[in-house]
C-alpha cells in the first residue's frame, strides 16, 4: 500500500507558501492506518524499547498506539507548561529565539531505550532538542520514528539515533 494516496496535501496552510501534508485521511481509512502501524511496529521492534516518547501533539497520535503495539510504556514531549507536576526541560535555540520542551520527573528511569516518535521531521530542531531532553535523564536513545519525512529539508542531519521514515517526500 502506498501510504502517500492517503496523505492529503493542503497548499496555502497555515500560511501562504506553506505545503501541509494532513494526516487525518491517514487516520480515519482503518486498512491505511493498520498498515501505518504494522510498519511503524516493525522498524522500532527491532530496536527493542522500552519506552515511546511522542513529540507534542501530532506525535502522541502515532507514538501511542504504537507503545500499546509493542507492549510499552508511552511518555509525552510537550512544550513548557503543559505538564502538570514537577519537569524536566531542555531549551534549545530555534532561527529567531527559543523554545523549550520538557517531561516529567520520573517518566524515564535511567538506562531505558526509549523511541522518539513525531508524525513529521522537517528541519529536525524539536526531534533533537527532544532526544538531549532524555539523555538528560539517563534515557538511551535508541531510535527515532516518523510517518513524513520532508527530506530537502535535511531534519536527519540533525538526528544522531537511526530515524525510521515510512514516507518521504523531496521538495
Amino acid at each position: 500500500m502506498d501510504l502517500k494516496d492517503h496523505i492529503r496535501s493542503i497548499p496555502d496552510f497555515p500560511k501562504p507558501g506553506i505545503l501541509f501534508y494532513d494526516i487525518s485521511t491517514l487516520l480515519a481509512h482503518a486498512d491505511a492506518w493498520q498498515v501505518t502501524m504494522g510498519r511503524m511496529a516493525k522498524a522500532a521492534r527491532a530496536h527493542q524499547p522500552d519506552v515511546i516518547a511522542g513529540i507534542e501533539s501530532r506525535g502522541f497520535l502515532v507514538a501511542a498506539p504504537l507503545a500499546l503495539k509493542l507492549g510499552c510504556g508511552f511518555i509525552m514531549v510537550r512544550k513548557k507548561g503543559k505538564l502538570p507536576g514537577a519537569t524536566i526541560k531542555h531549551t534549545y535555540d530555534l532561527e529567531y529565539g527559543s523554545d523549550t520542551v520538557e517531561i516529567q520527573e520520573g517518566a524515564v528511569e535511567p538506562g531505558q531505550r526509549v523511541i522518539l516518535v513525531d508524525d513529521l521531521l522537517a528541519t529536525g530542531g524539536t526531534f533533537a532538542a527532544s532526544i538531549e531532553l532524555l539523555r538528560k535523564v539517563g534515557a538511551e536513545v535508541c531510535a527515532a520514528a516518523c510517518l513524513i519525512e520532508l527530506a530537502f529539508l535535511k531534519g536527519r542531519e540533525r538526528v544522531d539515533v537511526p530515524l525510521h521514515s515510512l514516507v518521504s517526500y523531496d521538495e
